[in-house]
């Protein structure tokens, strides 16, 4: 059944293909694992795939509380444990990214390596000040605020499919998910959103990351941050947020071949 009963939350979830290498798929804040579905056949045909609906998204269940990256990677630890999985490569895209380190940092041994596609992470200046107001307006309004926030994720370069496609998914998700995830991601003293929280925790990490972004001064930094050697930041520039969409069939072609470059 493509169902996991944890106690706190029902995820949905899908597992195909076999492999040596396990891919776990997380998607971003309102969205659903629906955004992999160009990657999965491709992957699939190397790799175990398990896709996931992230609590409070898409067909999984929506508890009334705890919707936020590290209770969703607590989530992740039971699916793993629940599907017999001992390793798994995450690949965590925006708030998927917050999910996905939260989770190697709480079992290193489950996590050789992570895949971070343009992660909600390490944010400074101008974008870190502007969350407070972000987080007042959704407060104040969740879905109209979640759709302003949401305009800057695209460039003309967008297919307007995919803002279209994120437009109905932001507002199909339960309006307690955005702001709890976001607030969790934003708002807190130890968020990961914020520069100087997330450098020190990725810098802990004990694992390589590749990692995907459109931004250069964001690529600049992150890829002084990670330690592992094997670790490698790529800059897509011209891109938009949802690069791994819009480019998907390079997106799996970086992707397999960095894992290939591990073993």
């Amino acid at each position: 059944m493509p169902y996991a009963d944890l106690g706190e939350a029902r995820l949905f979830y899908t597992d195909d293909g076999t492999g040596e290498t396990t891919l776990l798929l997380v998607h971003g804040l309102g969205a659903d694992s629906h955004e992999w579905v160009h990657h999965i056949p491709a992957l699939r045909e190397r790799h175990r795939v398990i896709a996931v609906d992230l609590r409070g998204h898409g067909y999984s269940s929506a508890p009334p509380s705890g919707n936020e990256p590290r209770a969703m990677a607590a989530d992740l630890l039971k699916l793993c444990d629940a599907l017999g999985v001992a390793r798994c490569v995450p690949v965590g895209h925006s708030m998927g990214g917050h999910v996905v380190v939260h989770l190697a940092a709480e079992r290193p041994e489950l996590v050789p390596a992570l895949v971070a596609v343009d992660a909600g992470y390490g944010f400074a200046g101008a974008v870190a000040a502007a969350f407070p107001g972000m987080i007042a307006a959704m407060r104040a309004d969740v879905h109209e605020a979640s759709l302003r926030n949401d305009e800057w994720t695209a460039t003309p370069a967008t297919p307007a499919w995919i803002r279209e496609w994120h437009r109905r998914r932001i507002l199909a998700t339960p309006p307690h998910v955005l702001l709890q995830a976001f607030e969790g991601m934003f708002g807190g003293e130890d968020a990961l959103g914020l520069r100087h929280n997330a450098g020190p925790h990725l810098a802990r990490l004990a694992c390589p990351v590749l990692s995907f972004r459109f931004d250069r001064e964001h690529a600049a930094w992150e890829a002084g941050v990670f330690k592992d050697p094997r670790s490698r930041v790529v800059l897509w520039e011209g891109s938009g947020h949802r690069l791994h969409e819009e480019r998907p069939a390079e997106f799996v072609l970086v992707l397999t071949e960095w894992l290939r470059s591990l073993q």
